[in-house]
């Protein structure tokens, strides 16, 4: 149940990106047994995006969830992913949070940008 909340959060978070107008390089990039939800790209700016998907406030709201571990993760990831790809010099590198909160009638999508 977990999988499909966050799986649905995430395809809400590429069309979001892709209506504010990124072009998503990647989904789901892995190293080892960590990952990065989204990579999308706008301007000159590569944006490593973390999506959190809530249906309930019951586990704190979605931006508390990216903790100092987290965050130590995903730039380890990020890392590798610059590593093996080449990217031209003037781009500018961010890390991003969606935070998309879910009830019966309503979803909401809010983006942090520079979050950590």
């Amino acid at each position: 149940m977990m999988r499909k909340v966050g799986a649905l959060g995430e395809n809400l978070a590429e069309k979001f990106l892709q209506r504010n107008g990124y072009e998503i390089i990647n989904r789901n990039y892995r190293y080892g047994h960590l990952e990065i939800d989204i990579i999308a790209k706008k301007d000159n700016v590569i944006s490593f995006v973390e999506v959190k998907t809530r249906k309930s406030h019951s586990f704190g709201n979605g931006e508390e969830s990216v903790n100092e571990r987290k965050q130590k993760h995903i730039r380890k990831v990020a890392e590798d992913f610059i590593a093996r790809h080449e990217i031209e010099n003037n781009i500018d590198f961010r890390f991003d949070v969606i935070v998309i909160e879910m009830s019966r009638n309503t979803t909401r999508i809010r983006m942090i940008e520079n979050a950590f």
